[in-house]
């Protein structure tokens, strides 16, 4: 029996996610619907790509299916599932980089695509990719730089560098 797209309830997400655990596709199916403009938006934000970004939520969801049974309840699903797809689309974003990186010299710019995405997350396409994603991170996403040093593999200062470089060049894209 097909599970149906009805309003939520606390305990209605609870038994998707229990029945998602259980390797219910459909219950993951509602969970997939719940959180995925939350996950995309968070994607585009790091990717400044629009394929790139859906290519990442798929990562994403693909990464939550197969890690599901780690989660065990101490926190609010939607934290942890924050924290695996950060952690996903940052590793997916470096294997990415690395695959251009032998076709194409240096840094390639990104263009932004259409008037899709307005205010600060179009701004924030024209940030370079470090910057932006760090930027991302702390003032978006809440992380401290410790926090955003470790996921992505740099110093603290270097984390706090990039932000105030990034908060400069909005400013700049702002005047």
């Amino acid at each position: 029996m097909a599970l149906k797209s009805i309003p939520e309830t606390g305990q209605q997400q609870a038994f998707w996610i229990e029945q998602a655990r259980a390797g219910d596709q459909q219950a993951f199916h509602q969970l997939y619907l719940k959180y995925r403009n939350r996950v995309y938006t968070l994607a585009l934000r790091l990717a400044a790509d629009i394929p790139l970004a859906e290519e990442l939520t798929q990562d994403c969801f693909v990464h939550l299916w197969q890690q599901l049974a780690q989660f065990d309840g101490h926190s609010e699903f939607a934290t942890w599932m924050h924290r695996v797809c950060v952690n996903q689309c940052l590793y997916s974003l470096r294997r990415h980089q690395r695959f251009w990186h032998r076709f194409l010299p240096g840094e390639t710019d990104i263009e932004v695509q259409g008037d899709q995405y307005q205010g600060l997350d179009k701004v924030l396409l024209k940030l370079p990719q470090r910057a932006r994603q760090v930027f991302v991170l702390h003032a978006l996403e809440g992380y401290r730089h410790e926090e955003i040093a470790e996921l992505m593999q740099i110093a603290s200062g270097t984390s706090k560098a990039q932000y105030h470089r990034a908060r400069q060049l909005l400013k700049e894209m702002l005047v």
